[in-house]
């Protein structure tokens, strides 16, 4: 014999119920086959009178079943039923029951009829017909069971009296029932009253023979708020007026109204709710706070702080402090900026915030910058694109509520053209005031900031604070006149104590996520700098951890979270919400439309103080030597000594380890480079990057590889089916960067898998540098390529861009016996130019 599971059952009946030529036997008869009965099996009981005033119960067709609880299922000839578990349980049961019973019935003295007829027959009735004889039909009570409850306040206790009737026969069921009418038997309701007895003893009150009585107000809260309402779907209630007063209510939902006051620029918040006296609004507010589920008022009157209608209200005075600003007549004062981030609940009725109308427009006029009037800068109209001049109008809308905010639109958006004009527009409040602006940003940005400023503020005065001690210093004690004073995190650390002496008109953090750890020593000295407008610009202000953008904001929204701590508990969608007012972030995919095919970027960065020398050194040197070749007229003959001299020039802009042996000093164009790729990656970008030199591309690679950056490399050495294999893979998104030379990566390859391009060094020929943004700008790129020129300033590097967009001619002729392939004809005035020599034409 095999046992079958219960596990498996499921599964073999149906399998079992359609086999051929299966044969069973049960209960010594043989059967052909296995039939699925209909239903349960076909039992029937009877109750009748007996000898000696007893009863005896009988089961008719019991004894050819077989229940099988376990499988929920029994079986009747060759008929198997499938039962709900209950059933095949109740019927496992009688069978043991009656198989100890003297052939096979039952005897039920009189006394235990009606704990029959109450319990035991009803359950009977759902295996098969029940049938009495007509002696004890006659004498069975059949009526709907009527449950009533009374409740009253006796002496501080809560009294609960509880009451049963069937017909006229009405009894505590807490007491022994004395049976009306003689030989009488009640039909009870034994399901409905177990399930009162379940309800009414859910917070254990304490019985008596009587009834039920509680005696703390907390259990008297809960038997009337949670109990009460589930007992009124099961019976009658009736409560006496000492009770009625102390039953929770459904009041309407608390109410809080916020008007604007533009006098200080605070919000003033105003609490009330219907039923609950202005002089109890705070302690019912504390009680809020508090989780209570409930506040009672002098009155006796409960009010439910349950459900979700106090679910807002929790959160507001979280949000707010309400609990502990909140006075006597149920108002409170928030500054600006920390009732900001409420302003999300002026879209819902249910919310139970309720805003002034100057409120409602700030809330509007946040949401929606583009609709605001503010005049753009004249010189900048035709400059910036639509999505900019939303940008510009949300930083003049934020300045006018005397708030900040965090500019993070994707890289290549323009997040420093959106800040200068905005500049611009506040030029005449700068000038007038007499505090100039501050822009606090990398090392390597330092004259880039410069030049942009230039490009398209002419009419702003800046100056770098740079240099030695002693010239930052003298710098920052002479600003009369000064526009815009340009500083890097580090000179702002360093300096300090000049920069606290200082009061500044607008503050604009770029790259913010420089101060995302608030431990250190800049991201204090930066916190401390005094600005009426503070803005920060990042593509990147959340990296990590949460607690980034909480050192961003306290720079520019101080107070807007509150503590470390308190910032620490938010949920990260309640973070979302708070910052949404003053944070604005559009990807490139958002303005797509607005954008060029390819957006072209030249960063400037400032040689280091040893690359410096060094520059000067081997500068002199080439100086000296093509003025001796020029003023003996054997410039021809030595061109090809001036050129090498030109390259070695160009290779310590790059870096000088990559000549110089045993250079230990580093260098600022790399570092920015290092910067810019781990930007790029962040925004999920994938840069290409483009030098002449082999040796520095491998300088590039192995950095790269310090930091767990993979890159592709090819360069001219690299097999031609190797490259090919390699822009595929590049292509399919393996990777981050790839690295190429001029000569492996100037034709003929397709890397459109790239959005980016960095031009780490300048060449001679614009062609070149054409052909090299063409690897990723071609057809199949479905981005806006992003092109960057790393220049350094003040070098033969600057000097070539400018010679190379005067002249933008192409390089037809190459010097012969150079290692510089994109290298076109210099004569001597190009050769002046470059080494600023005397004579030069420009």
């Amino acid at each position: 014999m095999l046992p079958v599971p219960p596990a498996v059952w499921p599964r073999l009946q149906p399998l079992l119920l359609q086999a051929a030529g299966l044969k069973l036997e049960h209960r010594g008869a043989a059967y052909d086959g296995l039939r699925e009965g209909d239903g349960a099996p076909e039992l029937g009981f009877r109750l009748e009178e007996a000898e000696g005033g007893e009863y005896e119960l009988r089961a008719d067709g019991l004894a050819g079943v077989t229940a099988f609880p376990a499988y929920a299922a029994a079986l009747q000839g060759n008929a198997l039923h499938r039962l709900d578990p209950q059933q095949a349980m109740r019927l496992d049961e009688l069978q043991r029951l009656l198989a100890d019973a003297p052939e096979g019935k039952l005897s039920i003295p009189e006394g235990q009829l009606e704990a029959l007829a109450a319990g035991v027959l009803p359950e009977l009735a759902k295996l098969g017909s029940v049938k009495l004889d007509a002696r004890l039909e006659e004498r069975m009570i059949r009526h709907p069971l009527k449950a009533r409850l009374y409740l009253d306040r006796v002496r501080d206790k809560l009294l609960a009296a509880l009451e049963f009737q069937y017909g006229e026969i009405v009894f505590n069921p807490l007491e022994d029932l004395r049976q009306r009418g003689a030989g009488a038997i009640l039909i009870r309701d034994p399901e409905r009253e177990a399930e009162i007895f379940r309800v009414l003893e859910e917070h254990k009150p304490a019985s008596t023979d009587a009834g039920y009585f509680l005696s703390g107000e907390e259990e008297e809260y809960q038997f009337l708020y949670r109990t009460v309402p589930k007992l009124e779907k099961l019976l009658q209630i009736y409560a006496t007026n000492a009770v009625r007063i102390r039953m929770p209510s459904s009041t309407a939902p608390p109410q809080v109204r916020v008007e604007v006051d533009e006098r200080t620029d605070w919000l003033e918040f105003r609490f009330s709710m219907d039923g609950v006296p202005a002089e109890e609004v705070r302690h019912l507010v504390e009680a809020v706070q508090e989780r209570k589920p409930y506040y009672r008022l002098p009155s006796g009157a409960f009010v439910s702080l349950e459900g979700g209608r106090f679910a807002e209200m929790i959160r507001i005075i979280q949000d707010t402090g309400m609990a502990s600003r909140i006075g006597p007549d149920g108002s409170f004062k928030l500054p600006l900026l920390q009732g900001l981030p409420l302003l999300h609940h002026a879209s819902g009725e249910d919310a139970g915030m309720r805003f002034g109308p100057a409120l409602l427009k700030l809330a509007e006029d946040l949401r929606h910058p583009e609709r605001l009037e503010f005049q753009l800068p004249e010189s900048l109209d035709n400059v910036l694109r639509d999505y900019q001049k939303t940008g510009f109008r949300w930083f003049k809308t934020l300045a006018h509520y005397g708030l900040g905010g965090i500019l993070a639109d994707d890289m290549g958006l323009g997040k420093t053209l959106q800040a200068i004009s905005f500049l611009v527009s506040v030029l005449p409040e700068i000038r007038e005031s007499g505090r100039p602006a501050l822009v606090v940003c990398p090392s390597s940005l330092l004259y880039n900031w410069s030049s942009e400023l230039e490009r398209f503020a002419p009419g702003m005065r800046a100056v770098i604070a740079d240099g030695s001690r002693k010239e930052r210093s003298a710098k920052l004690s002479r600003l009369d006149g000064v526009d815009v004073v340009i500083a890097s995190y580090p000179l702002v650390r360093l300096d300090s104590a000049d920069y606290d002496a200082l009061a500044f008109h607008t503050l604009i953090l770029d790259e913010a996520q420089m101060i995302k750890n608030d431990v250190t020593s800049t991201a204090r000295a930066v916190k401390r700098l005094n600005a009426r407008h503070r803005f920060a610009l990042s593509g990147t202000p959340l990296e990590n951890r949460l607690t980034e953008l909480w050192s961003i904001c306290e720079a520019v929204l101080p107070g807007l979270f509150g503590s470390r701590r308190e910032f620490q508990e938010l949920r990260s969608e309640e973070v979302a919400r708070m910052i949404r007012p003053f944070l604005l972030r559009r990807l490139k995919r958002d303005v797509l439309s607005e954008l060029p095919d390819k957006i072209e970027t030249m960063l400037k960065t400032d040689l280091l103080p040893e690359q410096k020398r060094l520059y000067a050194s081997y500068l002199v040197k080439l100086r000296a030597e093509a003025l001796k070749h020029m003023a003996e007229g054997i410039f021809e003959l030595k061109k090809i000594r001036i050129l090498a001299g030109l390259t070695r020039l160009r290779q310590i802009c790059n870096h000088p380890a990559v000549f110089v042996e045993d250079y230990a000093g580093g260098s600022a164009k790399f570092d920015q480079l290092m910067d810019l790729i781990r930007d790029c990656r962040l925004s999920g970008r994938r840069p290409l990057v483009f030098s002449q030199y082999t040796g520095m591309l491998e300088m590039i690679r192995r950095r790269l590889t310090e930091q767990g950056v993979s890159a592709f490399l090819l360069e001219g050495s690299t097999p031609a089916r190797e490259r090919v294999e390699i822009c595929r893979r590049f292509n399919a998104g393996e990777r981050d960067v790839c690295l190429l030379s001029l000569k492996a990566g100037g034709t003929g390859l397709n890397l459109t898998g790239a959005d980016t391009v960095i031009l780490y060094d300048l060449w001679w020929n614009p062609a070149s540098e054409q052909q090299a943004m063409d690897r990723a700008h071609r057809i199949g790129q479905d981005k806006t390529v992003q092109v960057f020129r790393l220049v350094a300033r003040g070098t033969i590097e600057e000097r070539m861009h400018d010679m190379q967009q005067r002249k933008r001619r192409l390089a037809e002729e190459v010097i012969q016996g150079t290692a510089e392939a994109d290298m076109p004809l210099l004569n001597q005035d190009d050769i002046r130019e470059l080494l600023a020599l005397p004579g030069a034409t420009s």
